[in-house]
């Protein structure tokens, strides 16, 4: 299974590559089983095969005597299952071990999931990015399950005398139906550990009818733990005899220091040393910058106060949000400089064309702000170094680290936290770059912290842009032109900056005959970033919203208008899982009108609007119902949500996921925006760069369309249609076209 070839003009395939992933290779790859035995039953999937697993026994890094095995049953009963990738709030440290549980036929309330210890020769890749844990990983889940069953029901078959095929399991027991015995999987490990491990060939998997655990309702496993204040995340971290630091960069990207008061800085209250490191000088690693340790959190903040530093800024950022926009507005009317898509002829479509629409949307930068600031604790010792890491990509935080300290990889362990916190921010390591060249000097274990202005002014932004669209449909009100002008910023000068392109293949230009994408670059230095669903998120308000001024021009039922556009069911790159079905695509819009009541009538100043957006491999459609009164103060009343991402594993952690895009969505097409002014950053906390209340939080109705497909991920895909769906509800509303984001611009209130 292959990734889109619109994924390396979005830049979500270079989001993969950071990961250190190669998404093609892990889905058709089928890892090799290895039993592990002592004091009970292990099962590993390895790359290298039984070696390579022995090697990670012998090297262990968690307890019990098992080591990098998804599962272990414990003579006691209890079932340890370990989950691979790490969790920032979406869920994977439940859904993956229920995927194994499912196919192992094991009581859940057997079950004890542990984070598994990184290594990345017997899980394979380790990282939660793109919606992908789920989808890369369904079939290895699967299997690990599958095998632990067959070898269990071996063993217990070998017991009693008889064939496995009399024999089966459930609920962590094997039963023998014609004699009526049964056992418990406690009391078979042993044995079944001492079997071959089964061809992977000759694994059976349940049909979906028969699921008793995938797709019903499982708190997540670490609720409990997380509601009570238990030390979870990176920032709970403690070690015997830490050290605790701050680091003060530039506050225009590319600043070094000159000159700071280090000296004064020394003898202030818990301070044990402040020193420069100069960086590698990428922005991604280790940036120049000022280090204060301290023996507490609260001396180092309150020494990073005191701190003077003299910036030499000759090549840093002057990048300015005004200029931006200057340029945005005066390039959007003519052509790109670079041809992204050319298909048919535009312009004579155009011409053709009964009725045409042109406008230019304008978004905004936008910020991650994870509830958990970043943070990272490293302990160098005997030229070996530890880092415990609230990172979406460990396997790369070591490559990161490595390449900073000009160190071995094998040198550098990672343990993985729970994340507070992610969307596409922890896939970048600097934090874990920047505690590693501090824990070297300092010799003894140091958590560094950054405050929650740390975190706002040095991001890694979601890119702002323009789109300047064109559009046509013909007599009968058919849509038949299609014309796009990107205006977003580059970091390298050669492509957009991360996140901020448009793939050649976004919906819907594989369904126009005639459509034409161009995009024209502007230089930046601050960076940009992966923000949840990138690319969609911005895209789709643009491209949904578009297509509504297009179907309201025609005088179209904007829900018809859709589906038209989408024609007959068929895969548009068939055989590609990250590739549009149209026929999926159309149920969705379908049911989510239906459950909305699509078409009712609506008192004056309320009205519903329509958006559908594929993302992340997921179909999703949403129906806003708000209203808007005489002084422009905005309600969103409801917001419905169908999906379709094949069957859904945890039935709880998708409606909380869908949710969650829903707030996270209005939050940030509100009121949020990240200005720029000569490189630095305007807005550094919650005061200037406000978040949805929940007395403004909508009612979310969550519906999923269960296909048999492969099931995909849930991070993302129910974020792009929600910024679209309000804006069309808008405009039906009021008849007010809303071409500018964050929403506050246009005049609005909530």
């Amino acid at each position: 299974m292959r990734l889109p070839e619109s994924s390396v003009d979005t830049g979500f395939d270079a989001m993969l590559e950071q990961a250190g992933v190669n998404a093609g290779m892990s889905r058709r790859r089928f890892l090799k089983l290895t039993g592990l035995a002592g004091g009970g039953f292990a099962l590993a999937f390895s790359l290298g095969g039984r070696s390579a697993a022995a090697a990670a026994m012998k090297n262990g890094q968690t307890g019990s005597g098992i080591l990098n095995a998804y599962v272990h049953i414990r003579n006691n009963g209890a079932i340890v299952i370990f989950a691979k990738n790490p969790d920032m709030g979406q869920g994977v440290k439940t859904a993956m071990p229920m995927i194994i549980a499912e196919e192992l036929d094991a009581d859940w309330g057997d079950v004890r999931v542990e984070q598994a210890p990184i290594n990345e020769k017997i899980y394979g890749r380790q990282f939660a990015g793109g919606s992908t844990s789920i989808w890369l990983n369904w079939d290895r889940m699967r299997g690990a399950g599958a095998a632990a069953r067959s070898m269990l029901v071996g063993a217990a078959a070998a017991k009693w005398g008889v064939p496995a095929s009399e024999c089966q399991a459930s609920k962590s027991r094997v039963m023998h139906k014609r004699s009526g015995r049964q056992i418990g999987y406690a009391e078979l490990a042993d044995a079944a550990a001492a079997l071959p491990v089964p061809d992977p060939k000759s694994l059976k998997f349940k049909a979906r009818k028969d699921y008793t655990i995938l797709g019903t309702r499982v708190t997540g496993v670490d609720n409990h733990k997380v509601v009570t204040g238990q030390p979870l995340f990176g920032i709970d971290r403690k070690l015997p005899g830490m050290l605790y630091a701050v680091y003060e960069k530039c506050p225009a990207t590319g600043g070094r220091v000159k000159s700071a008061n280090l000296e004064e800085i020394k003898q202030l209250p818990g301070v044990r040393d402040a020193f420069v490191l100069q960086g590698n000088g990428k922005v991604d690693e280790l940036m120049p910058g000022v280090a204060i340790v301290a023996t507490s959190t609260w001396a180092a903040f309150q020494a990073k106060k005191k701190l003077r530093v003299d910036w030499d800024e000759s090549t840093a950022s002057r990048d300015s949000w005004r200029s931006y926009l200057k340029q945005g507005r005066s390039l959007a009317p003519g052509p790109g400089r670079q041809t992204v898509q050319a298909v048919g002829d535009v312009e004579g479509a155009l011409r053709k064309s009964a009725r045409t629409v042109e406008a230019l949307y304008t978004y905004q930068f936008a910020a991650h702000i994870n509830m958990e600031p970043q943070n990272c604790t490293g302990w160098y010792r005997d030229g070996r170094l530890e880092l415990w890491a609230p990172t979406q990509t460990p396997g790369r935080a070591i490559k990161n680290v490595a390449h900073v300290l000009d160190m071995a990889e094998d040198a550098i362990t990672v343990h993985q936290t729970r994340v507070g916190g992610g969307f596409g921010r922890r896939l970048l390591n600097d934090y874990a770059c920047e505690v590693a060249a501090i824990a070297r000097r300092v010799k003894a274990p140091v958590k560094l912290q950054w405050t929650r202005e740390d975190d706002m002014t040095h991001d890694f932004y979601r890119v702002g842009g323009f789109q300047y669209l064109r559009g046509g449909v013909d007599t009968a009100g058919r849509l038949i032109a299609w014309q796009n002008h990107l205006i977003t910023p580059t970091n390298d000068g050669k492509k957009p900056a991360r996140g901020g392109g448009i793939g050649k293949n976004q919906f819907p230009a594989p369904l126009i005959a005639d459509y034409h994408l161009s995009q024209t670059l502007m230089p930046m230095k601050i960076p940009g970033g992966w923000w949840r669903a990138p690319g969609d998120n911005t895209t789709a308000w643009v491209v949904q919203s578009f297509l509504h001024e297009l179907s309201s021009a025609a005088g179209r039922d904007h829900r018809d208008f859709l589906l038209e556009i989408l024609g007959e069911p068929r895969w548009l790159d068939k055989g590609n899982a990250w590739a549009l079905n149209t026929g999926r695509a159309a149920e969705v819009i379908k049911l989510a009108a239906d459950k909305a009541g699509w078409g009712r009538p609506t008192p004056a100043g309320r009205g519903l609007g329509l958006a559908f957006h594929f993302s992340h491999a997921g179909h999703f459609a949403e129906v806003a119902e708000i209203s808007v009164d005489k002084n422009k103060k905005l309600t969103v009343h409801k917001i419905t949500v169908v999906g379709d991402i094949g069957p859904v594993v945890n039935m709880s952690c998708a409606e909380n996921q869908a949710e969650g895009s829903v707030m996270d969505g209005l939050s940030t097409m509100l009121a949020q925006e990240i200005t720029m002014e000569d490189g630095r950053i305007q807005q550094d906390n919650f005061n200037d760069y406000p978040t949805l209340r929940i007395n403004h939080a909508p009612e979310v109705e969550v519906h999923f369309i269960q296909s048999d497909y492969p099931p995909t991920g849930m991070g993302e895909p129910a974020l792009p249609p929600l910024a679209p769906a309000v804006c069309n509800a808008i405009f039906a509303a009021i008849g007010q076209r809303v071409r500018t984001l964050p929403l506050v611009k246009e005049g609005f209130t909530i």
